[in-house]
C-alpha cells in the first residue's frame, strides 16, 4: 500500500470512528432520557422521516418532541443498534442499522419492543459530523395489510 492509500485510509478510519462515536452519543443520551445531548448530535434543520405521523419532522424542535412523547410514556428507556454499516465522503455520509426502543413503562410494565430499520444521513460542518437525516421504518406485508413486527436481524 503507497503513502496515499496510507492517509485515505487513516482519514476514513477517524472520520468513521467520529461517526460511530456521534450515533454512540445519541444511543446513550436516549438512555439518559437527555433531550438537549440529542440536540447536539443533529443539525438544527434536521429532517426526520420517522414511525409516528407526520410523515415527516422537520428541525430539531420537531426531533425532540417526538422523543420528548417517548419520555413521557417509559420510565425507562433501551435502544439498540446492530449491524451499523457506513459509507463516508469528504463531508456527506450514510449509513443504515438495525435498531430496537424498548423499556419499562411508568406504569412499570416491561415493553420489548421491535426491530426497525434505520438510515442516517450526516454532514460534516464545522469539523463536526451531525445527523442531518434519519428515517426509521417497519417491514410491510401487502398482502395482509399489516406491518411486520416480529421480525428479528439475522
Amino acid at each position: 500500500m503507497n503513502a496515499t492509500n496510507n492517509v485515505q485510509s487513516g482519514r476514513t478510519a477517524s472520520e468513521e470512528a467520529a461517526i460511530r462515536d456521534r450515533i454512540d452519543s445519541v444511543l446513550k443520551a436516549l438512555r439518559a432520557r437527555d433531550l438537549e445531548s440529542i440536540r447536539h448530535a443533529y443539525t438544527p434543520d434536521v429532517i426526520s422521516f420517522d414511525v409516528e405521523p407526520p410523515l415527516q419532522h422537520v428541525g430539531i424542535e420537531a426531533k425532540l418532541a417526538n422523543w420528548s412523547k417517548v419520555f413521557q410514556f417509559f420510565d425507562s428507556v433501551t435502544y439498540e443498534l446492530r449491524d451499523l454499516t457506513l459509507t463516508i465522503g469528504t463531508d456527506v455520509a450514510y449509513g443504515h442499522a438495525f435498531a430496537r426502543l424498548s423499556g419499562t413503562t411508568n406504569s412499570g410494565d416491561r415493553i420489548p419492543g421491535m426491530w426497525v430499520r434505520v438510515t442516517y444521513g450526516l454532514r460534516k460542518l464545522d469539523n463536526t459530523w451531525l445527523i442531518a437525516h434519519d428515517q426509521v421504518s417497519v417491514p410491510y406485508d401487502v398482502t395482509t395489510g399489516t406491518s411486520a413486527i416480529d421480525l428479528q436481524p439475522e
